[in-house]
């Protein structure tokens, strides 16, 4: 139950609009997207904040990404630009975050774009309830052929299929998923009193910020609304499309033992159960695949990492990976990765992609004696 102090501090957010949101931008080689971004944000009405801030902080980009911005805030106020030698994005981020003097914080990553409104409903919802942080769903934008083409994945759909206001982790253990921190709305307090902070140079750092944020918030909001556009770049140059990488499976590695060990010290058995069966398989269907793939860098290393983390976070764990929910073949997968059957992952593999996973699964599966779950 909330204290007479709280019921009065969240009526007196109520009573008034936020006097500041700030928006951190961190940018580094991103010419051909940057002014477009900086558009959409600049252009987002202003219904339920009195002003905005954008704090754009340019990582040591060499692609005139910063004298595009330098330009956007000669022009508009609200923009301030922040050089700083090259040091990756969680550093930009936490410099931003720094410079930043609104009541509420938010995040937009340079390639990317909001929708028309983004933040009203958000902003809104947060003034009702006195959550700690609101999170909306998002889209992800692909051009095929010249043709946009948009969908939410999976889990964020599950996860934004209804509204749900002063949510605790423990009523929504699978918003744990939710490891983006663009489509959220934070109180700037909360984010720092709970010193908040993204692992420094790693591809994967959303994912443990926003695990301390959900473990640390008294309550947060969960809307429908689509309140950001995840665009999906062709030139390769994201973290995701870098999985045939050691650095990049390190990296993922790393990331998930730092999520586990947040989760473990919450003590909550629901939370880690999610997690294991539900979370940290979410991506492992690509270092499955490219484990096998020749163009993989040092793939015996790249195997020996694979396994390892295999074997750490599911099996060693008393968490088999045929208990987990992703689909069958990634199960199938994992269970080859965990009995050192590179040849027979290769095989199936191959399989899945001439017939089509269905028949591709069925014809391994029946030549196996395939543990339960598989």
């Amino acid at each position: 139950m909330r204290t007479q102090l709280e019921l009065m501090r969240v009526g007196g957010f109520r009573r008034r609009k936020p006097r500041l949101l700030s928006v951190v931008v961190p940018v580094y080689n991103v010419a051909d997207y940057v002014a477009d971004s900086l558009d959409s944000i600049l252009h987002q009405p202003l219904r339920e904040v009195c002003a905005l801030e954008v704090v754009v902080v340019d990582d040591g980009s060499t692609d005139g990404s910063a004298e595009i911005v330098k330009g956007i805030a000669a022009k508009d106020p609200r923009v301030t630009l922040i050089s700083q030698p090259n040091s990756g994005v969680s550093i930009a981020r936490h410099t931003g975050i720094e410079a930043t003097t609104g009541d509420l914080l938010t995040f937009v990553d340079p390639d990317d774009i909001l929708p028309r409104d983004a933040w009203s409903s958000m902003v809104k919802t947060l003034r009702r309830t006195g959550s700690d942080f609101v999170v909306g769903s998002a889209e992800r934008v692909t051009l095929v052929n010249g043709e946009e083409r948009r969908y939410v994945t999976p889990l964020m759909r599950r996860n934004h299929t209804r509204t749900r206001l002063r949510c605790r982790i423990e009523d929504a253990p699978l918003m744990l998923a939710d490891v983006f921190v663009w489509n959220k709305i934070f109180r700037r307090s909360f984010w720092t009193d709970n010193d908040i902070t993204f692992p420094e140079r790693t591809r994967y750092q959303d994912q443990v910020a926003l695990t301390q944020a959900f473990l640390a918030a008294r309550n947060f909001d969960i809307l429908t609304d689509v309140v950001y556009d995840w665009r999906v770049r062709s030139d390769l140059s994201s973290a995701t499309q870098k999985r045939a990488q050691i650095a990049n499976l390190l990296e993922r590695i790393t990331t998930k033992r730092q999520t586990v060990d947040l989760v473990a010290g919450s003590g909550s058995s629901k939370l880690m159960r999610t997690l294991r069966t539900e979370i940290l398989p979410i991506d492992m269907w690509e270092h499955f695949r490219a484990s096998v793939n020749p163009t993989t860098e040092d793939p015996d290393r790249y195997w020996s990492l694979l396994r390892g983390a295999v074997l750490e976070f599911w099996y060693d764990a008393g968490v088999p990976f045929e208990e987990t929910t992703v689909p069958r073949g990634q199960r199938l997968m994992a269970w080859l990765v965990s009995q050192d059957r590179r040849d027979d992952l290769a095989a199936l593999i191959e399989t899945i992609d001439e017939r089509g996973p269905a028949k591709g699964i069925e014809a391994f599966a029946a030549a196996e004696d395939l543990p339960v779950g598989l």
